[in-house]
């Protein structure tokens, strides 16, 4: 299907619940356009009562003024309760599409999030809906009328004189096809422009975002180089954009003046041979222009529709994109905790495989630790037992049931888990904290904020649990964040861990304070725990030491030093200078 006929099609989906504000719009434009057509046929009364005798009929005349001021003020209103409306048509649409964007964004895959640059997203969801509205408001406002316009003038015009009609209904392809011409040209350039437009929102994006490291490594000029040179590309785009749509505008006018010149000439005669009044030919010029006007205005209404739905495209783009393969539907029994990864094969990409005929059978209440050099597929593992993304082949067994049958929403609710990469919501503390766990009560808040030592910081704080933290956390430490994230878990109390680097922010004091803390929390519960630091994981009841996508070795602290193998030359590393 034709991508900009699907686009349209999408589009009147959402608009259709608002049908009946349709049907009002077109209604009142009807209402408008017959007043304003109307008004033409008095002032040619009022010439010919001007004129006739070379005398001025002023009784005749009076009554006639009167109706043109009533009609205005009637076509005055109507036209005003259509922009409203419209703009609520307009609005509420916008509305819509930009909810519909990020609900969608909540249910797509990891893998999408991963591959598409983030500024980019946030530029489909904000601006490209920004600009379709203005296409869309443009739109309702102009189209309805232009084209009760151009019906109705050739109505009355043909009931003035046929011969004039026919000449300016000959004429009008003209106007259309210059229209069509331009307008087929500039689509493809403001598609690309909203595509440059996203690049250059994600390159800003990216270094906000990373300021820090901008500076530290003297990136700044290099930065700036980057952003020049999609500013100069977008605006080279812009220029050829703006150039072809401004030819519309003059070429449809040209070719207006040409109707409104056939339409004085041709009157002219009339008027001449007596088979036409002086104020018949006025009205009859009246509406020369009448029904020129809206092929300027619609000419317009393309051009910005043009871009309005190249930038719509983009947005239906994402709405449209592909969820999550099929969720499942049961959900687990109690005393979770047995795991079974049986003959796992995954890759990020089908040209470079990673994980290859994976097998490990995890006991309940049991905890795993995994080391291995950066890339080994440590936090690959985790990725695929949280279903952030699906194996390509084998099966993840929890309690005797494929993960693949379970709801995700079920499954994460079952695993508090606890990332290097810390984030914190704008919000209280006491909300980042209850994230997990709607209901959970001051006492429990402040019970596990104890245990992870987070809450001598917290009372510190200008309103303590209730202090407000801007986005990402906002003044506090890397360390202050991630303990933050860890007491998260603590009130979550969730059966099964999975602890992703997870006191890589914390001095190494305060960590042996947290691991006493973790002890409890991870008691007689199924724990991953992936870790650098060899010495945070000497207790754990079993090392899988990583490399390749496959397990090299396994045993417990004692066993792997004692074997002298990869993982005693990884520990020796950490300790021996």
């Amino acid at each position: 299907m034709n991508t900009k006929k699907q686009t349209f099609q999408r589009l009147f989906s959402i608009i259709g619940k608002y049908k009946v504000m349709l049907v009002l719009t077109v209604l009142l434009a009807t209402v408008f356009v017959v007043i304003s057509l109307y008004i033409p046929v008095l002032v040619g009364k009022a010439v010919d009562t001007i004129v006739s005798e070379g005398n001025v009929d002023f009784k005749a005349l009076m009554p006639i003024l009167v109706k043109i001021v009533i009609i205005v003020l009637l076509g005055g209103i109507s036209q005003w309760v259509m922009s409203i409306i419209n703009n609520y048509i307009t609005y509420n649409t916008v509305r819509d599409i930009r909810k519909l964007a990020f609900e969608k964004l909540m249910k797509l895959p990891i893998k999408y999030i991963d591959s598409n640059a983030h500024g980019g997203i946030v530029s489909r969801i904000i601006t490209d809906v920004d600009t379709f509205a203005d296409g869309l408001l443009m739109g309702f406002t102009q189209v309805f009328t232009s084209i009760a316009t151009i019906i109705g003038t050739l109505i009355f015009m043909s009931s003035m004189n046929l011969i004039i009609t026919v000449a300016v209904i000959v004429l009008t392809p003209l106007s259309l096809f210059a229209a069509k011409f331009i307008s087929g040209r500039t689509y493809n350039f403001f598609k690309s422009q909203s595509e440059k437009r996203a690049e250059q929102t994600a390159l800003t994006e990216e270094m906000i975002t990373n300021q820090k490291t901008v500076k530290a490594f003297n990136y700044e000029d290099k930065a700036i180089e980057d952003f020049d040179n999609i500013n100069n590309s977008l605006g080279k785009i812009s220029l050829k954009a703006i150039f072809y749509s401004s030819l519309t505008n003059p070429v449809t006018r040209f070719v207006n003046s040409m109707v409104y010149m056939v339409v004085a000439l041709i009157g002219a005669f009339f008027v001449l041979g007596g088979g036409l009044s002086v104020g018949a030919l006025v009205s009859c010029l009246s509406y020369a222009n009448q029904y020129t006007k809206p092929f300027n205005e619609i000419s317009g209404v393309i051009t910005e529709l043009q871009n309005a739905i190249a930038c719509l495209e983009r947005v239906f783009g994402l709405i449209y994109e592909d969820e999550y393969s099929e969720d499942g539907e049961t959900s687990f029994s109690n005393n979770l905790g047995t795991i079974e990864f049986k003959n796992i094969y995954f890759s990020y990409s089908p040209d470079k495989p990673l994980i290859e005929d994976f097998s490990l059978k995890v006991n309940s209440g049991e905890t795993i630790a995994i080391v291995g050099p950066t890339g080994c597929g440590k936090t690959t593992l985790i990725n695929i037992l949280m279903r952030f993304y699906d194996v390509q082949r084998g099966e993840i067994i929890i309690n005797g049931k494929n993960i693949k049958d379970i709801t995700r929403e079920e499954l994460r609710s079952n695993f508090g888990m606890v990332l290097q990469e810390t984030w914190l919501k704008s919000g209280t503390v006491f909300e980042n904290l209850t994230l997990g766990v709607k209901d959970a009560t001051e006492e429990q808040v402040v019970e596990a904020a104890k245990m992870t030592r987070a809450h001598s910081f917290i009372k510190r704080l200008p309103n303590g649990y209730n202090t407000n933290l801007g986005e990402s956390g906002g003044s506090l430490s890397e360390g202050q964040k991630q303990l933050l994230c860890i007491t998260r878990v603590m009130v979550m109390n969730p059966p099964m861990l999975i602890l992703d680097e997870a006191t890589s922010s914390i001095d190494t004091r305060t960590e042996l304070k947290i691991s006493k803390a973790f002890d409890l929390l991870m008691k007689g519960k199924t724990s991953f725990v992936v870790a650098h630091r060899l010495s945070t994981i000497k207790d754990a009841d079993r090392i899988l030491v990583m490399k390749d996508g496959n397990i090299i070795e396994i045993g417990n602290h004692s066993d792997l030093i004692a074997k002298k193998g990869f993982y005693y030359n990884l520990y020796k590393s950490q300790f021996e200078v």
